[in-house]
């Protein structure tokens, strides 16, 4: 009854002073429904009216609101009861009401995007989709369809989002070929701290400093490495490369520092090591977190010494290299462990270069994008992609925890499945397109505990059957697809269906 209480008063007397038109939503799904409301009612500071059915919207809303006053209708197409949204809307335009439709589906097609752009509707949403979409959209709606004056704030977020007409919702960063100032020694980048990464690089680059380079997996430290060394006095010299992670323990000693005929079983010829054939230029030592301890002790005579002293010899060996090294593992908290020398780690750590993980530099995945498109793109261009602009804003809101190659490695991807065709959200991957439907953040912020509290257990339940029920009816009953979308094993899905009797 508090909606009707507010239909008469709003309209009487707070609707035609404020003269902001309210949002009826019609979505059956209990669950998304009042996510959608409560998020609206939050950042807009408009009246929201929810309704499960359309029946409940003409019988409990339209009933009691004036024709001439104007409302923006946020309608689910396919509802379980009674009318369809689209069937909502035609019945609303035939009482003669004013209004401005956004129509949502989860299984979107050709045939229903058109019948919703012949119904005059604003806009035609897939789920999962962004709040923050959605909430761009109604602004744009009651502005340009409504000619709703709303608050400077509001207007402020809903300015210039349509660059191609209402009718497309592009993401806030747009695929860009990166320039010539975007681009360094073969890496990509126009963020600040990229940026400052660079700089870095040209400063310590002339030096003989021992470098370590810091960060995930991923971000290109051994790009930095290469640059270091071509901008460097050395680059004449050869630049050899050593994982020191990949290399078995027992062998990685001869592999760096080389050894003599007879030192060992196998040992048939005296064999150069990575150090003596680096001579001059540079060593690149990848992954030096994973060094076997007793290895880690040569190393540091090395560094103290600059000599070297092959396996199986008496002689030591006069060495001119430069050292750079590179680690994914937190080396102070491994010195603190007990599992990585502390002297060594102060002769490594001269000079410190930390890449940062993709999520760091969100800005620049629309041009790396770009660049790895150019990369894996046919010449005469046939197998190019474009992408769907809620597919750019999943791309960008998603975490990267593999970087820039994972990032390089889902564009290969597509090019080689959906060459020639726009990327929807659901031809990414699953861990991207599952990532952030309805952000867990977002659910912070759209529950509030009532005075006299909840009974969580029932609550945290209800929330379980309602994502269940709705994972299976977006893949049309099939267990397999969706206990990936809830990241559960199937029979884990199928115990919890039959328990709670879920079964469609």
């Amino acid at each position: 009854m508090d909606d009707i209480n507010f239909l008469h008063q709003s309209f009487d007397g707070a609707q035609a002073a404020n003269n902001f038109p309210p949002i009826v939503i019609v979505e059956d799904d209990t669950l998304l429904g009042m996510s959608l409301k409560k998020y609206l009612e939050h950042s807009l500071k408009l009246k929201v009216l929810l309704f499960s059915s359309a029946e409940d919207c003409l019988l409990e809303f339209a009933k009691n609101h004036p024709r001439e006053n104007p409302f923006c209708l946020v309608s689910d197409i396919s509802l379980e009861n009674g009318s369809d949204g689209l069937l909502l809307i035609d019945i609303l335009k035939e009482k003669g009401f004013e209004f401005v439709s956004i129509v949502m589906t989860g299984f979107a097609s050709i045939e229903t995007a058109i019948a919703a752009t012949k119904k005059g509707c604003f806009h035609y949403l897939t789920k999962p989709f962004e709040l923050e979409n959605l909430k761009m959209l109604v602004i744009q709606a009651l502005q340009t369809k409504l000619s709703t004056n709303l608050p400077v704030d509001i207007m402020n977020e809903g300015v210039n989002i349509f660059a191609d007409g209402p009718r497309r919702m592009p993401s806030k960063l747009k695929i860009d070929r990166p320039t010539v100032e975007d681009t360094f020694e073969g890496m990509i980048g126009r963020s600040r701290i990229m940026k400052d990464v660079f700089e870095r690089i040209i400063k310590v680059a002339k030096t003989d400093s021992t470098i370590l380079i810091m960060g995930p997996s991923g971000t290109g430290k051994e790009l930095v490495a290469s640059a270091i060394h071509k901008l460097s006095n050395r680059h004449q010299k050869n630049r050899i490369s050593v994982n020191c992670g990949a290399i078995p323990g027992e062998l990685l000693e001869t592999e760096l520092f080389g050894h003599v005929k007879g030192s060992f079983t196998g040992a048939i010829s005296n064999r150069k090591g990575r150090f003596e054939l680096a001579q001059g230029g540079s060593i690149f030592l990848d992954e030096i977190g994973d060094m076997p301890a007793l290895l880690q002790v040569k190393l540091l005579r090395v560094l103290q010494e600059r000599q070297i002293e092959p396996v199986g010899s008496t002689e030591n060996l006069p060495i001119d290299v430069r050292v750079i090294a590179a680690t994914h593992r937190d080396l102070e908290k491994a010195v603190n462990e007990g599992k990585f020398r502390e002297d060594l780690f102060y002769r490594l750590n001269v000079i410190p270069i930390r890449m940062p993980a993709l999520k760091e530099r969100r800005e620049d995945i629309p041009l790396l994008i770009s660049h790895f498109l150019d990369r894996f793109v046919s010449a005469d261009r046939s197998n190019e992609i474009s992408f769907a602009s809620l597919t750019m804003d999943l791309l960008l809101g998603y975490d990267w925890p593999g970087n820039v190659r994972e990032l390089e490695n889902v564009i290969e991807r597509l090019v080689i499945l959906r060459g020639g065709n726009e990327i929807l959200p659901e031809d990414l991957p699953a861990k991207i397109f599952r990532s952030n439907p309805l952000a867990t953040q977002t659910y912070k912020t759209l529950f509030e505990l009532p005075d006299l509290g909840v009974d969580l257990k029932q609550i945290l339940s209800d929330i379980e059957d309602s994502l269940i029920l709705q994972a299976m009816n977006r893949t049309r009953g099939n267990k397999n697809q969706a206990s990936k979308l809830l990241t559960l094993n199937r029979t884990t899905l199928i115990e919890k269906m039959k328990k709670k009797n879920l079964e469609l």
